[in-house]
């Protein structure tokens, strides 16, 4: 079986030339902020440009923008990102099922890497863990996810060219 590439084997330059784009939850901005730069700045190392960056209201505007930008056909992977935090009510099960779905179906839709970068956590504690720049945080796996799975979809694109 052929080895298509892994996330865990990015290294300084993997992304160059890509183009991405990152749509952010304005919703706990202090949180999401953080995230997206933890993701530009990943990005930036491993040889992408600065993403183009949308801000919606909330994660369950995330799908409907991340799905317009990939529609576009001017990005190689879109990545959404917010924050959702449980509180006492449904609410927080009802927006994070909804945002979960909606991206994966925007990069089903578009044939384009949609990456879920929101952090749904049970409390504050979580989410600083997620959201600080270390081994845990969500911004610096959506950065590897994205360019993973945009090198992954230039591959498989082109055997397919190959095979016609």
């Amino acid at each position: 079986m052929s080895d298509l590439g892994s996330q865990m084997d990015l290294k300084s330059g993997d992304a160059k030339g890509l183009r991405v784009a990152c749509v952010v939850a304005m919703f706990n901005a202090v949180y999401t902020r953080r995230l997206l730069n933890t993701a530009s700045g990943r990005l930036k190392a491993l040889g992408a440009t600065a993403p183009t960056v949308a801000w919606v209201p909330g994660a369950l505007e995330l799908p409907l923008a991340a799905q317009s930008l990939a529609a576009t056909g001017a990005y190689d992977a879109v990545i959404a990102i917010g924050c959702v935090i449980r509180g006492e009510t449904t609410h927080y099960d009802l927006v994070s099922e909804g945002a979960a779905q909606g991206i994966v179906q925007a990069g089903l839709n578009t044939g384009v890497p949609v990456i879920f970068g929101v952090i749904t956590c049970e409390n504050k504690a979580q989410v600083i863990a997620r959201c600080s720049g270390g081994r845990m945080d969500a911004g610096l796996h959506a950065a590897n996810a994205a360019v993973s799975m945009a090198r992954l979809m230039q591959s498989l694109q082109k055997k397919q060219r190959k095979q016609r």
